[in-house]
């Protein structure tokens, strides 16, 4: 017999509700103003939910709505790279946001989600959350969690912007790629025990209403100062690679835009809007 996690705080009983997140399933769970059982998409098997997403927000999806399916057969990560996606043992889900923001400033969204991610997760139980910068969740060094922001924008500015979670729940080494074995986990290896993804799933989307509310309310600052927390990156030695060029340094801020400042090793401050960032020793 499998234990199962249910996390504090729960709603329901995670021992009474099926594992698979149908939306029969999540309706009694979706209480937020935001994500509503009204917007809930439920698929067994997609190619990317941010694809489907991106599909449904252009025939004119209202803000809120969510995609999720049990498994993806292209599920995509930053960069075109491919996300692992096997079927019935993690969550793979996007959102559908229309905010009113610049296209510039876009990219913030996807520290936001990291933030929401990072309270889920602590909230469960789970020890030993961070947040790597841009898009990806760590639990004791190794990556559990990824996220991928993309937009649509026309004259006017966005039309809307799909946010997409890649989450590793029970997913165990041997379902992954052997090349990502040893720098990847999931929670039911942090906590030693299988997790019920419903109501996880409930707890990310409640998380996603109240930061994104928040936001809209009072702006970046307050995201920025809970990604700080919930990073500590600042002051770690970090290998950071762009499109054109790869240097080391040390993290020593993040902006009010959202991008991560760096002293390189050779003096200089860079300010990186876009690339991969490696906490040196540590990955």
């Amino acid at each position: 017999m499998i234990d199962v996690v249910q996390g504090p705080a729960t709603a329901v009983d995670a021992t009474r509700v099926t594992d698979t997140p149908t939306a029969a399933v999540m309706a009694p769970l979706l209480t937020g103003s935001l994500f509503r059982s009204d917007r809930y998409h439920f698929f067994p098997v997609l190619a990317s939910t941010n694809q489907q997403a991106a599909q449904l927000a252009q025939a004119g999806a209202a803000e809120g709505t969510v995609v999720v399916a049990d498994q993806q057969t292209q599920g995509r990560g930053r960069l075109g790279r491919q996300w692992s996606s096997p079927a019935g043992v993690n969550l793979y889900c996007s959102v559908v946001l229309r905010p009113t923001l610049l296209p510039r400033d876009a990219a913030q969204l996807t520290l936001l989600a990291g933030v929401a991610l990072a309270h889920t997760l602590t909230e469960w139980g789970v020890a030993g959350v961070l947040i790597k910068w841009p898009n990806d969740l760590l639990l004791q060094g190794r990556k559990a969690a990824g996220i991928l922001t993309e937009m649509r924008t026309d004259r006017s500015g966005i039309q809307h912007v799909i946010v997409g979670i890649g989450l590793n729940v029970n997913g165990q080494a041997a379902d992954l790629p052997l090349e990502l074995r040893d720098r990847a986990t999931s929670l039911a290896e942090s906590l030693h025990s299988a997790v019920c993804r419903p109501p996880l799933l409930a707890k990310l989307l409640a998380q996603l209403d109240h930061w994104y509310g928040r936001f809209g309310r009072e702006g970046f600052a307050p995201v920025r100062q809970e990604w700080l927390a919930c990073s500590r990156l600042l002051g770690q030695s970090v290998g950071v690679r762009l499109a054109d060029e790869q240097f080391s340094g040390q993290a020593v801020a993040l902006d009010a835009d959202g991008c991560l400042l760096v002293q390189r090793a050779d003096g200089m401050l860079a300010r990186v809007v876009a690339g991969d960032v490696t906490l040196l020793g540590k990955e």
